[in-house]
């Protein structure tokens, strides 16, 4: 892994975190308790900050990123980032699931228990309702998120990757 001081900024991890080999953390990034960060998933807080609640994993290959001078990266408690997503310069609030390629860009707000689907694209200034699910290119609200999707989905997620990561820490 590569976790690298910059500008002196220096990432600091809270408490039982899970980073994969090759996993890249840089700068002014705070992660909190029972993160995990996944195989090539790259977090880079060099041009402005990121900062992550708990129970947040960030896997295979996604990019979270801020704008510079302009926008830093919050992310809220049990958040999921899929496979290949990018979270760029957005506000995450909690229990929310951004799917396998999706792309979150700068400006953007997801607010608490939302989905965003895989390969949704949310563009610039966008905001995500909470309890709304978004899918699309560029992603609109298909529908509400309802008590099943919230539960068998948002929160089944982010309780797995607790598990996974406690496997790698063996």
């Amino acid at each position: 892994m590569i976790i690298k001081e910059l500008n002196g900024k220096t990432p600091q991890f809270g408490d039982d975190c899970f980073l994969a080999e090759n996993c890249v953390v840089i700068g002014d990034v705070v992660m909190g308790n029972d993160c995990s960060v996944w195989y090539n998933a790259v977090i880079r807080g060099d041009v402005h900050s990121i900062k992550m609640g708990n129970k947040v994993n960030i896997q295979d290959g996604a990019v979270v990123h801020a704008t510079y001078k302009k926008h830093p990266t919050v992310i809220g408690n049990s958040v999921s980032v899929g496979h290949n997503a990018i979270v760029h310069g957005c506000t995450i609030y909690d229990n929310v699931l951004v799917g396998m390629g999706a792309i979150v860009m700068d400006d953007c707000v997801l607010e608490s228990n939302c989905i965003i689907a895989a390969g949704a694209v949310v563009t610039k200034g966008t905001r995500v309702a909470s309890g709304s699910v978004y899918a699309g290119t560029p992603a609109k609200k298909i529908k509400d998120l309802s008590e099943a999707l919230l539960k068998g989905e948002v929160e089944r997620i982010a309780e797995s990757y607790l598990t996974y990561a406690s496997w790698y820490k063996k």
